[in-house]
């Protein structure tokens, strides 16, 4: 019975997340600097107004772009063999600790003083720092986030990811960044994967090179952020629902529990090494779920509503990703690595 009612009240909704996803995967497939979950969202947004009737879809909407979404991060921990990615990119750390540092109180700093609500400052901010659309992902069912917030964390970083790709190869080669540095320098200042990608890929077709293997290692170190970041937020939003909710208050709804899944997600595959083959569908698996909560997402925002707020979270993200690509550069100066 339990089954059949979930089936009844979520299954059209999340049929309809899932055909659309699937469009803009295919679509991220074809243009990677774009990407999936950016073009999810500018479906649904397009697709909301021509949905004349809702009411029978909006259950699996909202289960796709809250339940979907967290269990789109436990599958992400598949991906993460923490010795793997430690042995090889622990020369980045000091890099990445850097940047998240940098990026994180610069939010905080640049949210007071233009005055850019807490959540979406911390999405920007956590965004922009660890890894783009899946650190959102992670963090905005932690601090309660709603749909428009997360949309336009994403659209921000999406913007910041495009002018990255373009830019840094010949930012890299105007200064005399060696092979290495600009592997570091990809992989701790960009914030998407594809983008990371792009940039590389751009610059060993430049050079000759081979640096697309190392960013993306320090691309997936820097995703390990994720663990301690969502779960500090989590304690401090505990602390603040515990002092305002007083008897009413209640740990087990509130601790996000799918965090913790990831983290054993990223245990499992480290101490029993699952093979690429195992790890591959799941990897995609996360990312498809990704886009389906996308698309839900962007079903849930007003397209109008985005554009006329998106001024000062534009400028937010634009002060981190300067000051993060300035945390970059001088602690490999310091390092002596370029």
């Amino acid at each position: 019975m339990v089954v059949i009612d979930f089936i009844r009240k979520n299954i059209p909704g999340m049929l309809l997340c899932a055909g659309i996803g699937f469009a803009a995967y295919l679509f991220g497939l074809k243009f990677p600097v774009i990407g999936g979950p950016v073009t999810a969202i500018l479906l649904g947004m397009i697709a909301a107004p021509l949905i004349r009737n809702k009411g029978f879809l909006q259950s699996g909407i909202t289960y796709t772009s809250k339940k979907i979404l967290q269990f789109a991060v436990i599958l992400l921990g598949f991906g993460m063999n923490i010795s793997v990615i430690l042995a090889k990119g622990a020369q980045s750390l000091p890099i990445i600790l850097a940047t998240i540092t940098t990026s994180l109180v610069t939010a905080f700093i640049f949210s007071k003083l233009l005055h850019i609500p807490g959540k979406i400052s911390t999405l920007i901010g956590v965004g922009s720092s660890i890894c783009g659309g899946s650190a959102i992902a992670a963090t905005a069912p932690v601090i309660d986030a709603d749909d428009e917030e997360i949309a336009q964390a994403i659209s921000v970083i999406f913007l910041f990811n495009i002018c990255a790709a373009v830019i840094f190869p010949p930012l890299g080669a105007a200064l005399g960044m060696t092979n290495e540095g600009f592997g570091l320098f990809a992989g701790t200042a960009i914030n998407d994967t594809s983008s990371v990608t792009a940039a590389a890929s751009a610059w060993d077709s430049l050079h000759g090179s081979n640096t697309l293997s190392d960013a993306a290692i320090v691309k997936l170190t820097r995703t390990l952020a994720i663990i301690p970041i969502t779960l500090v937020l989590a304690l401090v939003r505990i602390k603040r629902e515990k002092a305002a909710g007083g008897t009413g208050f209640n740990f087990v709804k509130i601790f996000p529990w799918f965090v913790i899944w990831f983290i054993l997600a990223s245990i499992f595959t480290t101490v029993f090494n699952l093979t690429p083959s195992v790890i591959a569908p799941l990897k995609w698996l996360s990312k498809f779920f990704i886009v389906m909560a996308m698309t839900a997402i962007g079903l849930h925002t007003d397209i109008v509503k985005l554009v006329k707020k998106g001024g000062k979270p534009i400028f937010l993200g634009f002060i981190c990703w300067i000051c993060i690509i300035g945390a970059s550069l001088l602690v490999q100066h310091i390092m002596h690595i370029w």
